[in-house]
């Protein structure tokens, strides 16, 4: 890709041409919240060329009609609640946020579907289809997030155990190519074996194949009832076990998340809030939904009953709405609450039956580095997020900063990641590669992947204008 001897204010200028003032930011104040996403650190801060934000899909294609033209790298934009350096510019690139395509466009009651512009957050989605009566499973963590965005990492979350990743619930897509042209992929369909299934190419491909405009999603009435348990046990070790012992007896839950107690003593301090267990290491958090109360009581009981064997050191149901909201509020703060000491945020997915090896490797490698690991994650599909600390972290209190924390952290990471491999895992579950992991992704899923997806990319995106340098060099 070679960028054509083109001036800021020419480029600028013409893609005013397009979208009119109002759509296009230039100056350094207005570009510095678009010059990276939520990761943990600076290192992967870049200034755009510009800011751009069409608001219909026909401004979108003429954006990256004219950005091939003259050969400007284009970075779609949600956001920015990646955790992956996935929405970060390239020099010399723009960015194309999608913001203000924020419209939702249908709910179709009869089909179960809603249909909805790229902008619209989790939020705005949520509130929509509340209304009409309908359901959402997926929750990926922050509700700011936008759909877009969250269809170009796949992203995931807690429900992902019952119901599946974002990529399970998407029916149909709009995505303008990198020539301009606009594909509608799917629909408002359940099925589809016709031709080639380039829908699902586009999910988790981070911006990088196509710019996603539009989508069509499924919906499912609520759940009658739900309820929330939380089960504390002396060592995380038995509480990650026990998360087996309820899948062999065929209890699927809402959710299911492993915590432990060091780390949600951090959020306690945050919120204000506290945690219903007071004993042992770590917790369970199960949540079990169903048609009725007492469809999902009997449940609570089934779990109770399975457990018994694991030494739980007690069930605590959180009978009562408000404390389930605390109890998802600590849960859900866990990263805001671990952040000002947080160097990176590990997302491995690995069998769920060897999360405990792998957390007893973690203790090995914060003894050999003197780098505190706290741990938690989703439990029910193997989805394990660590934070690798930057400063000591004892008893939930954030401390002072780890003597050549950057150096022994490049180590620990190469461990961390090999080890995950080792055990059959990925090393992003429901992030992205992103920036952040690219250098990794070859010896985890193999050359010869990569190579394949070099070639997918060349093919849709021969100049190399979409989102470059992200998932591969």
């Amino acid at each position: 890709m070679g960028q054509k001897m083109v001036s800021k204010n020419d480029i600028v200028n013409r893609i005013r041409d397009i979208t009119g003032s109002a759509g296009v930011l230039f100056e350094d104040g207005d570009l510095e919240p678009y010059t990276h996403d939520e990761f943990a650190t600076d290192e992967y801060h870049v200034t755009p060329l510009a800011v751009i934000k069409p608001v219909t899909e026909r401004e979108v294609a003429g954006i990256i009609n004219l950005c091939s033209e003259l050969g400007v790298p284009v970075t779609a934009r949600g956001a920015g609640t990646g955790l992956s350096a996935g929405c970060v510019p390239c020099e010399g690139g723009i960015i194309l946020s999608l913001e203000k395509m924020n419209k939702v466009l249908e709910i179709d009651e009869e089909n179960l579907s809603v249909t909805v512009q790229a902008g619209v957050t989790l939020s705005q989605l949520y509130g929509a289809i509340r209304e009409a009566g309908l359901f959402f499973p997926p929750h990926p963590g922050d509700e700011g997030a936008m759909i877009g965005g969250l269809v170009a990492a796949n992203a995931g979350g807690a429900r992902a155990v019952k119901y599946g990743t974002i990529k399970q619930f998407i029916r149909g897509l709009h995505v303008v190519m990198a020539d301009g042209a606009i594909l509608n992929l799917g629909g408002n369909i359940m099925k589809s074996s016709s031709g080639y299934h380039l829908l699902d190419l586009m999910v988790g491909s981070e911006g990088t194949l196509g710019i996603i405009t539009q989508a069509t999603l499924s919906l499912q009435r609520p759940p009658g009832s739900m309820e929330t348990l939380v089960i504390p046990f002396a060592t995380i070790d038995k509480a990650v076990e026990a998360v087996n012992v309820l899948f062999k007896a065929g209890i699927i839950p809402f959710a299911v998340e492993f915590i432990e107690h060091s780390v949600i003593s951090c959020v306690e301090k945050l919120l204000n809030k506290s945690w219903p267990a007071k004993k042992g290491a770590a917790s369970l958090l199960v949540i079990l939904d169903g048609p009725g109360e007492e469809e999902v009581l009997a449940q609570a009981e089934g779990v109770a009953e399975e457990l018994a064997a694991c030494d739980p050191l007690e069930i605590l149901l959180a009978e009562q709405k408000e404390r389930q909201a605390d109890i998802l509020e600590l849960r859900s703060m866990i990263y805001e609450a671990l952040r000002p000491g947080t160097g990176e945020l590990f997302d491995i997915c690995i069998p769920r039956s060897r999360i405990s090896s792998h957390i007893r490797f973690l203790r090995t490698l914060e003894d050999r580095y003197g780098i505190s690991l706290p741990t938690y994650g989703h439990a029910g599909d193997g989805n394990i997020h660590t934070h690798s600390m930057n400063v000591t972290f004892e008893e939930g209190v954030v401390g002072d900063p780890v003597p050549g924390w950057r150096e022994k952290h490049e180590h620990l990471r190469k461990e961390l990641y090999a080890d995950a491999m080792k055990r059959g895992g990925v090393i992003s579950g429901e992030h992205g590669i992103g920036l952040v992991k690219r250098e990794y992704l070859p010896e985890n899923i193999g050359e010869n992947t990569v190579a394949v997806m070099r070639a997918i990319k060349k093919a849709l995106d021969p100049r190399g204008i979409l989102n470059p340098g992200k998932i591969f060099s």
